[in-house]
């Protein structure tokens, strides 16, 4: 089992407890427990030696991506140094709404320990529990949609649930974020699984869609404007994990097609754990997760490359 080096203070045990104690108990410890040191992930894209190795190519991919083989790379994107210059923070003192949607794709994925026929031990009960940290802990205005798009197939999750994301965005302007949570499906014998002070937490996994693959090259019927600013966005999320949870992330994947990912600049599909994970790991793993989307969107954190700044 990997074992992250940052410590987090340990939540409280889950046997016995219903769905909304679970809640309650991460919730509260996100909001009272000892936190954890602050750190600067700015210092480490800024020593000299990372910063000349983020402007290799082959490095950058190699220790920050994972690439399906069918997709292909526009080179020209993959710029470490763009990625974090991007400013992609949000003002909630501004927002007359929700400012962050999650929804889930494939709301049927379940885990090892899923009671059936009860969704909240599935996908969208981790869903929710993510929702209710960032409300409660971090003060973000939270839509949770609980829509359904793959109960009869998974084929077409991503085109069915496109016109009610479409009108949910139409009909609430004032969303900026949009979560796309999952689980990942690994062989019977992968655990990924770590452990934060004493607790165990799923390892999670950002994805982005290229809308380009090696057979068809860039998919016109599939435009994506806002590629660049997703990847951006998954990018410094990574670049925070790895500084803050050494071991919680895997490494970004990257497919060919869209995924619904041109709906907003700050877009993130996660893949949380997996089928051989408990759904109680995946809601530890959320405390993380949201302390991250924080320090992204609150802008706490300065990413840059400039060698003067540190």
């Amino acid at each position: 089992m990997e074992v992250a080096a940052t410590r987090l203070i340990a939540l409280h045990a889950n046997k016995g407890k219903t769905i909304s104690q679970c809640i309650r108990d991460r919730t509260d410890y996100a909001k009272n427990g000892e936190k954890t040191e602050r750190a600067n992930p700015a210092a480490l894209v800024d020593s000299p030696r990372l910063r000349k190795k983020l402007e290799d190519y082959d490095y950058l991919i190699q220790h920050f991506f994972t690439i399906h083989p069918t997709a292909s790379i526009d080179r020209s994107l993959m710029n470490a140094e763009t990625f974090l210059s991007m400013d992609l923070t949000i003002r909630k003192d501004e927002a007359d709404g929700p400012q962050i949607l999650i929804y889930h794709t494939h709301s049927q994925e379940t885990f090892a320990n899923s009671i059936p026929g009860n969704a909240q031990t599935g996908i969208m009960g981790v869903g929710e529990v993510l929702a209710e940290i960032l409300r409660k802990q971090y003060g973000y205005n939270v839509m949770h949609h609980m829509g359904q798009y793959d109960v009869e197939k998974r084929d077409y999750a991503y085109s069915n649930s496109l016109p009610a994301l479409e009108a949910l965005l139409s009909e609430n302007p004032s969303i900026e974020v949009v979560i796309d949570l999952h689980r990942d499906e690994v062989a019977e014998g992968t655990r990924l699984v770590t452990e934060i002070g004493g607790k165990k937490m799923a390892r999670f996994m950002f994805f982005n869609g290229l809308s380009r693959t090696r057979r068809l090259g860039d998919i016109d019927s599939l435009p994506n404007e806002n590629i660049a600013d997703n990847l951006a966005f998954s990018f410094q999320m990574q670049v925070l994990c790895n500084e803050y949870y050494p071991g919680l992330t895997r490494r970004i994947y990257l497919k060919g097609y869209r995924y619904n990912m041109h709906l907003k600049q700050r877009y993130l599909l996660i893949e949380m754990g997996a089928q051989t994970n408990t759904y109680e790991e995946c809601m530890n793993s959320c405390v993380p997760l949201a302390q991250m989307l924080d320090l992204e969107l609150s802008g706490k954190t300065d990413f840059t490359l400039d060698p003067e700044k540190g």
